[in-house]
């Protein structure tokens, strides 16, 4: 599987907000954020969503990359998503599945595509 591999410097600061439209909302959802940066510096900006169950289910085999909206404990002035392992999806996709989450598209800068599950209990 190849590596992840964030945009280079520049174009990380350039898929941002502008520091005054970032900062205040570095503590809001992704979601109402309108997209974050991940641990490893790269911006997501919301494609879509709330997705119906099939186009979800879809994005949970075929994206880039996929969260349960758990958060990195590293970072505790950001609400920074913990991005899954390949191999931790399918585990997660059947377990937010039975407490009906609500998902959303992401996409980053360079095409990726990412499933965000909210999960609501």
């Amino acid at each position: 599987m190849p590596r992840r591999r964030s945009g280079g410097f520049a174009e990380v600061l350039a898929a941002l907000p502008s520091r005054e439209a970032h900062e205040p909302r570095s503590r809001e959802h992704p979601v109402a954020a309108g997209g974050f940066l991940d641990a490893d510096g790269c911006y997501w900006r919301l494609a879509r969503g709330p997705l119906e169950r099939r186009p979800a289910k879809r994005l949970a085999v075929g994206a880039d990359e996929m969260t349960l909206g758990d958060w990195h404990e590293d970072f505790p002035d950001a609400l920074v998503p913990v991005l899954l392992a390949p191999e931790e999806r399918p585990a997660a996709w059947r377990k937010a599945s039975a407490e009906d989450p609500r998902a959303y598209g992401f996409r980053a800068a360079d095409g990726r595509t990412l499933l965000y599950l909210d999960v609501f209990c």
